[in-house]
């Protein structure tokens, strides 16, 4: 089907406000990509009846409008000659977005940065730890045994794929090291050195760190003495705050020695300097500290979950929806890798994989009830994305359009997250956020977890079936009455 891209590009224009009111604009694969002067002056009604435009919002200081592949960088084109527009990256994008955030959002948009680029290595890890668990489960799949007691035969295949798993989360600092400095603008490769450092086989791992505090079976923590400075020789592998703080004043440290050291000797000298400081400040300073406050985090998060577990799960999952309108849930990464760290498990991503369910069974339900095919389109596809864990598709282009079914998606994230938390469900590891999310849970909850996404589908598609076919049923009434 070929498309008129001149007017379409055109009518953009005109309901973004025209092209006065385009800071930068930029395209990705799918959407275009604008900083806005002012976003009030956008006629998101009139964007959301052309036939193209499968829907828009604004996130990070970004305004996107979602148009699909292959049809994008042509309006973009067209976009570029009709209004006379710089063309820009998304990263210029981005940039220009970020100078109309306040202090909080750019504080989430640092940690959005950071993790994004390394979410696969994650994601990829948790399924593997969840294929993994699933294996030596005792009584999953036979009665008293696991797959491992039937059929020893496995566990060549089981060590394999727990390496393969396990490498993202022991060698998180490194990956964390490497995003960090890319996004502080310093060297990524000494970012990887640095977050290496930090899980250097000489130091004593992280996870036998409580056993030797404690002085169990006669451990004890080891030091290194420079001259008389005891600095513990610890690791910090699967954790998150220390390689972050330590990244972020590596860069300053290099960021400062460039320009005052001679080009004729700068790499030799920046890179060693920086490591020693920055390296010296990681082990001495920075990882102690990051490590103690990571851990008052987490206990504080637990002690306020376990004190009132249904209000806080209710709360938990009612909101997070509307905190990823913000952008804010990009924080909730640093928190889960921290309690899967600490606590062994994190209770927080099963309600987050919950609540994208919930968001892809009002968007399903609306697919049903939809008249046209321009909606019902959008419907079915956005429901796909969320139950495979992308929501803002179903939330910006379907829940929060008509509005009832957001507040279903709500309700059901919410009565979901309680059942889940009462039943203390965790996972092992961080997965996709949406139907396939059971296989990254701790086997012995899978039972009450796949209850809770029975509950995220049915609440969701239940109350959406009946609150907005009345308000569709209305709004139709309303308009054969106006052509009447």
């Amino acid at each position: 089907m070929s498309h008129d891209y001149q007017a379409i590009a055109a009518r953009i224009l005109e309901n973004i406000g025209g092209a006065g009111n385009i800071r930068q604009a930029a395209h990705c694969l799918t959407r275009l990509r604008i900083s806005l002067h002012d976003e009030s002056k956008v006629n998101g009604d009139a964007l959301r009846q052309m036939a193209l435009v499968k829907g828009h919002f604004s996130n990070a200081g970004v305004f996107q409008i979602v148009i699909g592949a292959g049809d994008v960088d042509r309006v973009y084109a067209e976009m570029v000659k009709q209004g006379s527009v710089a063309r820009a990256t998304i990263a210029d994008v981005k940039a220009s977005g970020d100078a109309k955030q306040n202090r909080l959002q750019q504080l989430v948009k640092v940690f959005s940065d950071v993790f994004m680029p390394i979410l696969p290595a994650i994601v990829i890890a948790g399924l593997l730890m969840g294929a993994n668990n699933l294996l030596g489960a005792k009584g999953m799949f036979i009665e008293g045994q696991s797959l491992l007691d039937a059929y020893p035969g496995l566990s060549g295949l089981w060590g394999l794929i727990n390496m393969m798993a396990n490498t993202s989360f022991v060698f998180l600092p490194a990956l964390v090291g490497w995003s960090a400095a890319k996004r502080f603008g310093g060297s990524e490769i000494l970012g990887i050195v640095l977050g290496l450092l930090l899980v250097h086989p000489d130091l004593l791992n992280a996870w036998n760190y409580g056993k030797a505090a404690a002085g169990l079976d006669g451990a004890s923590v080891p030091y290194f003495d420079l001259f008389g400075l005891r600095i513990e020789k610890v690791g910090y592998q699967g954790q998150i705050l220390p390689i972050l703080a330590a990244a972020w004043v590596m860069c300053r440290v290099e960021l400062w020695l460039k320009p005052r050291v001679p080009n004729a000797v700068q790499l030799l000298v920046v890179p060693i300097v920086t490591i020693a400081v920055s390296g010296f400040l990681a082990l001495a300073v920075i990882g102690p500290l990051a490590r103690h406050l990571g851990i008052a985090v987490t206990d504080a998060l637990v002690y306020v979950f376990n004190l009132a577990p249904w209000l806080g799960a209710a709360l938990f999952g009612a909101l997070y929806a509307p905190l990823v309108l913000t952008g804010m849930h990009h924080m909730f990464i640093a928190v889960d890798l921290q309690l899967i760290a600490s606590q062994g498990g994190t209770f927080i991503w099963p309600m987050i994989a919950l609540s994208n369910i919930a968001q892809g069974s009002a968007a399903l339900a609306m697919f049903w009830l939809a008249r046209n095919s321009n909606d019902k389109n959008m419907a079915s596809t956005s429901a796909v994305s969320a139950f495979f864990g992308i929501t803002e598709p179903a939330m910006f282009g379907v829940n929060l359009r008509h509005k009832l079914p957001f507040y279903a998606a709500l309700a059901g994230s919410a009565c979901a997250a309680v059942l889940i938390r009462l039943g203390h469900v965790k996972a092992s590891a961080i997965g996709v956020g949406g139907l396939p999310a059971f296989i990254s849970i701790i086997p012995q909850y899978i039972p009450l977890f796949l209850a809770g996404m029975l509950v995220a589908l049915i609440v969701p598609f239940g109350l959406t079936w009946l609150l907005a076919r009345r308000q569709l049923a209305a709004a139709a009434k309303e308009e054969a009455a106006q052509h009447a």
